[in-house]
């Protein structure tokens, strides 16, 4: 607690500042998923095949995570170089003007093949803003923990996943709910992304109260500032770079899946109302926020790996019934299967944030631990739900989940690897 008060950093003001600012994110982000699926494909693309438009629609949602790494990069530089107080709010900006400009944005009929361009474009941006929010963010938090409580503090950024999400659905719903067809795709869909610069606001306003991290001070006062940190990634910690992104790469399908994917399938295949089955997700996001607390609990009593271990077996486990659950007809299991999902997804995302940041040096922490979450966007989110859907659709749903059982089974062999790493590094803390 010293620590906190020698940078004039409470621990309330460090845990809003990390929670508020990848809430905002995540809504942004997640907005865009939803969009992608419902609305995008109808509205930027030409009228012709629905499955070919859905298709070139996620290829705009994949696009933001081949943006995150670079993201990481730039972003990751300056909060090595100059700190993460300044950086987290560049990132912040980064997003936020993205995301509004989305809402604005004319479609296909109006301006032609410039409306997709723009979107994929200003998805891009969205990319690139939370490839320098997420790891900063996750350092904000870990790098003010006191003792003994480094996956508690972890898990608050960690939050802003699940309730970024359970608002952005809450707004479609809502919308879905008071508009009528015509009235939604003309003009309500816009709503959640231009309001989104209320959120981005609040959340600046917050950030610039906050003041730099202990760890980040001591690198300048020992002189331990990397000139070029991503080159000294990739020299000095590839090792650890490989194993931090192949150990969340399930995390990332998992997710997808669950959210992307399941909406997808779920309203144009299995016919579930569009209502009814966000409905069903939101339900299963309230586990998902449920688990990312009581995971960080367990992480800090039983060690970031040995938890991430039992999440990821259970991961592989409910692959093997992905099918089985997901394609009954019945609404009820189809929530068990939803909410199964999602808890075990909240288990795995709980401590990921401070394992990642653990196992880097606070000289390039920020770069490594933003590159091994955006590469494994790339590797375990960025084509996941077009994958799916092209698995199921050709050889059946069960190929879905044996694709996510083995994301569980890389996941699980990383983490053996990274063990000794990890154990070491948090010897140290």
């Amino acid at each position: 607690m010293s620590q906190q008060k020698s940078t004039g950093n409470s621990a309330r003001r460090v845990l809003v500042a990390s929670l508020i600012g990848t809430t905002i994110e995540f809504f942004d982000f997640y907005i865009y998923a939803t969009a992608a699926v419902l609305v995008f494909p109808k509205l930027f693309f030409p009228a012709g095949d629905p499955a070919s438009a859905t298709l070139a629609s996620l290829a705009t949602f994949a696009l933001a995570f081949f943006a995150r790494p670079l993201g990481a990069a730039l972003f990751g530089h300056f909060g090595d170089r100059k700190g993460r107080k300044a950086t987290l709010v560049a990132a912040l900006m980064t997003m936020g003007p993205s995301t509004v400009a989305i809402g604005l944005l004319p479609t296909y009929q109006s301006i032609g093949i410039i409306a997709p361009l723009l979107l994929a474009l200003f998805r891009f941006g969205q990319g690139l803003g939370l490839g320098g929010e997420w790891g900063g963010a996750v350092l904000l938090a870990t790098e003010n923990a006191p003792e003994g409580k480094k996956a508690w503090y972890g898990m608050f950024p960690q939050l802003g996943a699940p309730i970024g999400l359970l608002i952005s659905t809450a707004t479609f719903l809502i919308l879905s709910k008071t508009l009528t067809d015509q009235q939604f795709f003309s003009y309500g869909w816009r709503i959640p992304f231009i309001a989104s610069a209320i959120l981005v606001f609040v959340g600046l306003y917050v950030r610039l109260k906050i003041t730099e991290t202990p760890d980040f001070l001591k690198v300048i006062e020992k002189n331990e500032r990397v000139k070029v940190p991503i080159v000294n990634i990739f020299v000095n910690h590839t090792k650890v770079l490989i194993l931090g992104t192949l150990v969340t790469i399930t995390t990332f399908l998992l997710f997808y899946l669950i959210t992307v994917f399941t909406l997808d399938w779920g309203t144009k295949t299995l016919h579930y109302s569009r209502t009814s089955f966000l409905i069903g997700q939101m339900i299963a996001y309230v586990f998902f926020a449920l688990a990312i607390p009581l995971s960080a609990v367990l992480a800090d009593k039983y060690g970031r790996n040995k938890i991430l271990t039992i999440a990821t077996v259970g991961i592989f486990i409910f692959g093997l019934l992905f099918a089985p659950l997901f394609s009954t007809g019945s609404w009820g299991i189809t929530v068990i299967f939803l909410v199964v999902g999602m808890f075990l997804m909240g288990m795995t995302y709980g401590p990921l944030g401070t394992a990642l940041a653990e196992i880097f040096p606070a000289s390039v922490r920020y770069t490594g631990a933003s590159l091994s979450f955006t590469l494994a966007g790339i590797l375990g989110a960025s084509l996941t739900p077009a994958v799916a859907i092209a698995l199921a659709t050709k050889y059946g749903l069960p190929y879905v989940g044996y694709y996510l059982c083995a994301a569980a089974a890389i996941t699980f062999l990383a983490l053996l690897a990274a063990k000794p790493a990890m154990k070491e590094n948090m010897e140290k803390v």
